[in-house]
């Protein structure tokens, strides 16, 4: 009976990691600093969320292909600023649309290109949506001259866009409801669909998967797709929390975007991953940001903190793996 216990105890451990580190991480925190979970700090760590779970929600599908996406940084400022430079003119539900759907052809248009190319690894992907990034961001900067957009300033009422950026249920954000049902869609979509399950097929032997019948060009073309429509989602939750968009605002969100998607279970090498897990791999991120900023830690040692995550999220993947 003990060794069965310990055996489950110790499989529990093993397969909930994330869980595990993300209880350690509030009770300890709590002990050393009790505002951290305080109604206050509960409610600016949900804020802070923000636009981190789209953005890697869409990540998660590049990796389990067996892919990278770096063009999210590039994507993220060009949606922002299209979006927030088209309220005046569309309004807000047009201004919306319209920024989703070009995270949609950014995302298509990277997709085109790596498979135009014949770019079927990591490595190959990875300097090419690189350079496509510094595209989409060079396109933001010329669009505004180098200048910061504040909606906040436009003729007309941005009542949408109050609500997604501060609106909130009680305690829950607005946008939390938003991203759950977008959840709950990539997740079905992922788990219950030919198409879905194609992906993880591909991400884990691309041959394979095409001698299996499944289009694997088409593949590449849908991840990135999902890609960009979760850049421009998270491009549209940050400017409507700060309510300005810049051509540079999404730097960094592609490094936390792959540590989430990693810390979350989801193998570098591609072909297993799940979208859920990858929320926990933020929360556990995000969490851990905001326990270093009660803490005092400096910029540079939460920088360091990520960077051992990371390493150690991959070590861990790789021993799964032997």
């Amino acid at each position: 009976m003990k060794r069965y216990t310990s055996t489950s105890l110790g499989n529990f451990l093993k397969n909930n990691l994330v869980l595990v580190g993300i209880v350690v991480l509030i009770v300890v925190t709590a002990i050393i600093e009790p505002k951290f979970v305080s109604e206050a700090n509960l409610t600016n760590v949900m804020r802070q969320l923000w636009p981190l779970p789209f953005i890697a929600l869409g990540m998660t599908f590049v990796i389990i292909g067996g892919f990278i996406d770096l063009s999210v940084v590039g994507m993220i400022s060009l949606a922002g600023v299209v979006t927030a430079s088209l309220i005046d003119p569309l309004g807000q539900v047009g201004a919306i649309l319209c920024g989703i759907l070009l995270g949609a052809l950014m995302g298509y248009l990277n997709g085109r290109i790596l498979t135009s190319v014949g770019a079927m690894i990591q490595a190959e992907v990875l300097f090419i949506t690189y350079g496509m990034s510094s595209i989409y961001t060079a396109i933001a900067l010329l669009l505004t001259n180098a200048e910061t957009i504040r909606i906040a300033r436009n003729t007309k009422p941005i009542t949408i866009f109050t609500t997604l950026g501060s609106g909130t249920v009680g305690m829950v954000p607005v946008v939390l409801f938003v991203f759950i049902v977008l959840l709950v869609f990539m997740h079905l979509f992922y788990t219950k669909t030919l198409a879905g399950r194609g992906i993880s097929l591909m991400g884990g032997n691309k041959d394979a998967a095409f001698l299996t019948g499944y289009n694997v060009k088409r593949g590449m073309r849908l991840v990135y797709t999902i890609s960009g429509i979760m850049s421009a989602m998270g491009a549209i939750s940050l400017v409507s929390r700060v309510t300005t968009a810049t051509a540079t605002s999404g730097i960094g969100y592609e490094t936390n975007a792959i540590l989430c998607v990693v810390v979350g279970g989801t193998s570098l090498r591609g072909g297993k991953g799940s979208v859920l897990r990858t929320m926990l791999g933020v929360l556990l991120v995000v969490l851990l940001g905001n326990c270093m900023n009660l803490l005092g830690l400096s910029t540079y040692m939460q920088t360091v903190m990520r960077g051992a995550v990371l390493v150690t999220a991959i070590w861990l993947d790789n021993r799964k793996e032997l």
